[in-house]
């Protein structure tokens, strides 16, 4: 699993991102989009966005495809809000539950990297995701956006994510995700440190940043679905 450098095309200036590679199913990357231009439109002049300035309202068309990750140790997050489509592809309930409890075995230390890049550096993390499958599940693949947040107090301590998926079925068996690459980038915030410690197995990136989050004291958003859930 390799890091890749920021890209632009011609019609994309260098602050946007670019997919990692087109889907080949028949999902639209449209809500990581979406989110990614909500969480821009409240970046401040050299800040991230605050989790508090979150508001589903804002982000309605793809609640279902949205959570809000809390840092409680360098590598390690747990999910406060998750969506349906989230819901879905895990056959549970995660709220509570480990970032890394989304991804097999084998891709859990590079789950942990990017969580510690987006935090510590911070940077906006895009992965591409893939899974085996299983029962009344197909193999599948998708994409994942991490958008750090920062709290009222001004510690990079949350994360905006949106999930997009194939393996949506019936199954008890909840998909575990590989990651087989992810996209690292600078935030428009504070100024990123000119180099990060290289981790066994995991390239350092060239360019890192930051982002925020979620208003996490607000009254659940009204209507049925989509719908996220607040972790007590």
């Amino acid at each position: 699993m390799r890091d890749l450098p920021p890209q632009t095309s011609p019609n994309q200036g260098a602050g946007n991102v670019v997919p990692i590679q087109p889907f080949q199913r028949h999902r639209s990357l449209s809500p990581l989009r979406q989110a990614e231009a909500y969480w821009l439109a409240l970046c401040g002049p050299g800040a991230l966005p605050r989790r508090s300035q979150i508001d589903p309202r804002g982000l309605a068309n793809i609640l279902d495809y949205s959570f809000i990750l809390e840092q409680v140790a360098p590598r390690v997050a747990r999910f406060r809000l998750a969506g349906q489509h989230l819901h879905e592809l895990t056959g549970m309930e995660v709220r509570g539950l480990p970032f890394t409890a989304l991804f097999a075995d084998t891709a859990r230390t590079d789950a942990g990297t990017a969580l510690e890049r987006v935090f510590s550096g911070p940077n906006v993390a895009e992965l591409r995701l893939t899974h085996p499958g299983g029962a009344g599940r197909v193999a599948g693949e998708g994409r994942m956006l991490l958008l750090p947040l920062c709290t009222d107090e001004g510690d990079v301590s949350r994360a905006l994510g949106v999930i997009v998926a194939d393996g949506v079925g019936r199954s008890a068996l909840p998909c575990r995700f590989d990651i087989t690459d992810r996209l690292l980038r600078p935030a428009p915030g504070p100024a990123a440190p000119e180099s990060l410690p290289e981790r066994a197995g995991t390239a350092v990136p060239e360019q890192e940043v930051t982002p925020q989050g979620f208003a996490e004291a607000q009254v659940a958003f009204a209507g049925a679905e989509p719908h996220l859930r607040l972790v007590k």
